[in-house]
């Protein structure tokens, strides 16, 4: 059954950029406003035209719609801003969620706002801040990190680099990178209670709450991952900030380049930025566990 749109005379959306949110999982969690933007635009910009038809057939919007994403951006977009620019309106909207959230966008927006472009925000449903709400973790503070690198030595760079940040932590994870993530993240982070959010707002909405170590074994051992992930990590404890010793980072070290795969260069930036040691100085530890042990 299609659900009809808010209608009205077009007269009413001036020219501009309108970012809108759209539902992360139920169809249904759209806001009316969205809806008759949608619905009033001369254009609606997607990452795929197929996955948004599905939501402007749902409710019998007929707008235009083109493809924006990462690999078409740079010739899309000066397209998309001689239209602003002669007065059109156009929506912008990604997958599910809300534009420039992990999702293309940011240049467009930052473009349009050098041209005193008009720019409109219709806020809505976020995955991550949903996940966040259902997490049980504190909510005053918290960082949103997206995905994190693909490759373990990388994710164990980025995740130290933000280790002491006093926040509830925000990942956006997949399914076949999820257990590896969390051993990274349990190795770096320390065993830190955590949220992992799937398939919100559907049928089979499902959240674990636990510390890493338990959860890192449910889901190392075939726990269910299908679908979008967001993992939600708890701020370091007040005053647990771990005292180095010099064996301590000579293990790192060696771990970070013998089992990691790391370079010397790297391994010496990866142990100072877990330690908070200067770089300098680790490298020169590094290179001389390099001449011992040959590497």
């Amino acid at each position: 059954m299609a659900h009809k749109a808010v209608s009205d005379t077009d007269s009413d959306l001036p020219a501009g950029l309108y970012i809108i949110a759209t539902p992360i999982g139920n169809i249904e969690d759209i806001t009316l406003r969205a809806l008759k933007t949608l619905g009033k635009a001369d254009l609606i910009a997607c990452e795929d035209t197929r996955v948004s038809g599905k939501l402007t057939s749902y409710y019998d919007i007929s707008t235009p719609k083109t493809p924006y994403h990462d690999h078409n951006a740079d010739a899309m977009r000066p397209k998309l801003l001689a239209m602003l620019r002669e007065g059109k309106r156009i929506a912008l909207i990604s997958d599910a969620g809300m534009p420039l959230v992990s999702d293309p966008g940011y240049k467009l927006v930052a473009a349009c706002a050098a041209e005193n472009i008009p720019v409109t925000c219709i806020p809505g449903a976020s995955a991550s801040l949903a996940a966040l709400a259902l997490s049980g973790l504190p909510t005053d503070k918290f960082m949103f990190a997206g995905f994190l690198p693909v490759k373990s030595a990388a994710r164990r760079t980025a995740l130290a680099e933000i280790r002491d940040v006093p926040a509830t932590l925000i990942f956006y994870e997949t399914g076949p990178r999820l257990a590896k993530s969390l051993q990274d993240m349990l190795d770096v982070l320390g065993d830190r209670s955590v949220a992992i959010a799937r398939e919100l707002t559907k049928k089979f909405e499902e959240v674990k709450r636990d510390t890493l170590s338990n959860l890192l074994d449910i889901y190392a051992g075939g726990g269910e991952t299908r679908g979008e992930i967001v993992v939600v990590v708890g701020a370091p404890e007040a005053g647990g900030s771990r005292s180095w010793t010099e064996a301590d980072i000579d293990a790192l070290i060696i771990d970070m380049i013998e089992n990691q795969g790391m370079s010397v260069k790297d391994a010496a930036a990866y142990v100072s930025a877990q330690s908070g040691l200067k770089k300098r100085d680790v490298y020169q530890r590094a290179l001389i566990l390099n001449k011992k042990r040959g590497y």
